[in-house]
């Protein structure tokens, strides 16, 4: 009996539902995958804009956000001495304050430097008539950044006191010590500054004399300020007749 060959079809129809089918839960997983990273991100943006909507509401409350910074900054230092350690985070937290009040105080133009001049007003005055007109102090940290810089700094602080790796042994009266020294010299070098280009990092407002914009004098508020406290009529000719 002569064998017989079995000539098989190149492909199976079995196989290539299974393919079908592993294409479409990958499809469908990628899809989904894709919808779940959308609405993460949609998620994301929105809790964004409410965080960027009262930021810019409490812009205006000055006080209270310096309050808030406060007690942040006091409830940090707390932990700090009922631990009894994290001195490192609380000298780092130092330094980075310390920058940013300078940051604060400085000019938005350093007068010391030779670069290209500011022509907008908000660059300090550099002759005797210029000092004469009205320029607000132009900041090269305005305040609200500068408050915002520090409380995300104190609040970062407070994190890194709930992780034990970033408590590191250290004398801490050594630190204060270089800290304070450090702070006494960078404060002298800034109002020697001051003092060298005779600027206040403060702004009282425009200068408002007495009785601005009131009208004095003989024709002052009008015709009722005239002499004698009598009416004014005006003839034909154009003069001016005063009735008793």
């Amino acid at each position: 009996m002569s064998a017989q060959r079995y000539n098989y079809a190149p492909h199976n129809p079995y196989l290539y539902n299974h393919d079908a089918t592993f294409a479409n839960s990958n499809a469908n997983f990628y899809a989904a995958a894709q919808n779940n990273d959308d609405e993460n991100n949609i998620n994301f943006q929105s809790v964004r804009r409410a965080i960027q909507y009262w930021l810019d509401k409490s812009t205006i409350h000055i006080v209270p956000r310096w309050g808030a910074f406060a007690a942040i900054l006091a409830l940090f230092f707390l932990r700090i001495y009922l631990i009894q350690g994290y001195f490192i985070v609380a000298y780092g937290l130092g330094i980075f304050l310390l920058n940013n009040f300078i940051a604060f105080l400085s000019p938005l133009e350093d007068p010391t430097d030779v670069g290209g001049s500011r022509d907008d007003g908000l660059s300090l005055p550099t002759s005797a008539k210029e000092g004469k007109e009205y320029r607000p102090f132009a900041r090269r940290l305005p305040e609200f950044k500068f408050w915002l810089a520090c409380t995300r700094g104190v609040g970062t602080s407070l994190m890194m006191t709930f992780f034990s790796v970033f408590d590191v042994p250290v004398f801490w009266p050594i630190l204060l010590m270089y800290f304070g020294v450090l702070f006494f010299m960078t404060m002298k070098r800034q109002i020697a500054h001051m003092y060298k280009h005779k600027y206040v990092p403060v702004s009282f407002g425009k200068h408002k004399y007495k009785d601005a914009g009131k009208e004095k004098g003989e024709y002052g508020g009008g015709m009722a300020g005239s002499i004698g406290g009598g009416t004014a009529s005006v003839g034909m000719g154009g003069a001016v007749s005063r009735r008793r």
